[in-house]
């Protein structure tokens, strides 16, 4: 089972000012009349409508919609409220991988059944509304990814049950953007090949794949066939949070880069603090043209869960990034984790966003 809340952090923010309803709500940087530098964190399904969404350039946001309610994150806020959500969730399964702020796995195999399952999540759902006055969507699924994809499929509140002989059937019509880790410069390359929907992609030829996207495109076709063998993983399997995202178009733009990076540390960061954990290792990762991918890290003097400590290590290594080259991903790991019950412990996100 995956749960997802809704636009999470503007859904935050129009429950503290109601108001805000039914309007265009985009978090993120300051827009500064459209020159502002920075990423939209996430946006109120408003704003979608205006084409803004999660990972944009502010100022791209502020073009497509200059009368939307533009507001900062209030990352300290956030926090709290995912640990309420996390929290309901940990009371209604023996397992739980929180994988970001605001999404997590539930490993539900003992409820007895998909009946069951299914009766569990609206359970779920009418839990975190009553309680934390937010909604979410889930998706219930044999595997993983497939629970991720059913999640979205209703958005927002909405509630997606796959069963194992269903699963090529639902996978097949969707767009191939809709597979985990496949971002829209993945999706031009496929598409380049033919490759629309995930339908296509599974009856692909794997070699033809793998010759233009190397070993990811194994595991991608894995995933089109509905082939999912990853487990729920708690606090002792993990070993990592991260965050990342792809632009809509490479970018060399340092100011862009910069606050992404920044963005995405306070993300990590405010993860780990809803985990109780601490890190000990910052890693940035950078992709650019044809796949080809690069890491930095850095092992920190003592263990912490310091937003600054982590952002000023995050911002240290991108410098040698900045170098001119347009960059298509984007990503910050925190690794070395202690806390909970064990010394060596995570949340593993593995989808960028």
């Amino acid at each position: 089972m995956h749960v997802d809340m809704d636009s999470f952090f503007a859904s935050i923010e129009v429950r503290r000012d109601p108001s805000l309803a039914g309007r265009p709500v985009i978090v993120g940087a300051d827009p500064k009349g459209g020159a502002g530098r920075g990423v939209v964190s996430t946006c109120s399904y408003e704003a979608r409508r205006y084409g803004v969404h999660s990972g944009m350039p502010i100022s791209r946001a502020y073009d497509l919609c200059p009368h939307g309610v533009y507001l900062p994150v209030d990352r300290n806020l956030y926090v709290r409220t995912s640990a309420d959500i996390m929290a309901i969730l940990s009371r209604h399964a023996g397992r739980i991988e929180q994988v970001s702020i605001d999404e997590a796995y539930l490993d539900v195999s003992d409820a007895g059944g998909f009946p069951a399952a299914e009766a569990l999540a609206a359970a779920i759902k009418q839990e975190v509304r009553e309680t934390v006055g937010l909604t979410c969507s889930v998706g219930i699924a044999p595997g993983k990814a497939v629970a991720k994809i059913a999640s979205d499929y209703k958005k927002p509140d909405g509630l997606t049950v796959v069963r194992p002989e269903e699963v090529a059937g639902f996978l097949a019509p969707l767009p191939v953007e809709k597979i985990p880790g496949v971002g829209r410069k993945t999706g031009e390359d496929l598409r380049q090949m033919g490759i629309r929907t995930i339908g296509d992609l599974a009856g692909h030829d794997i070699q033809a794949l793998i010759a233009r996207l190397g070993r990811s495109g194994i595991s991608m076709h894995r995933l089109a066939r509905g082939i999912d063998e990853a487990e729920v993983q708690g606090r002792e399997g993990s070993k990592s949070i991260a965050r990342e995202t792809t632009f809509d178009a490479d970018t060399a733009d340092p100011d862009m880069l910069s606050g992404v990076v920044a963005d995405l540390a306070d993300d990590v960061a405010g993860t780990l603090a809803a985990a109780g954990l601490r890190c000990r290792t910052v890693t940035v990762k950078v992709r650019y043209r044809g796949f080809e991918t690069h890491t930095r890290s850095r092992t920190l003097p003592r263990f912490t869960a310091d937003p600054e400590a982590i952002h000023r290590a995050a911002s240290a290594l991108l410098l040698p990034f900045l170098n001119g080259r347009p960059v298509r991903l984007i990503g910050v790991r925190l690794s070395t984790l202690e806390g909970g019950r064990t010394r060596q412990t995570a949340i593993d996100e593995f989808v960028g966003t």
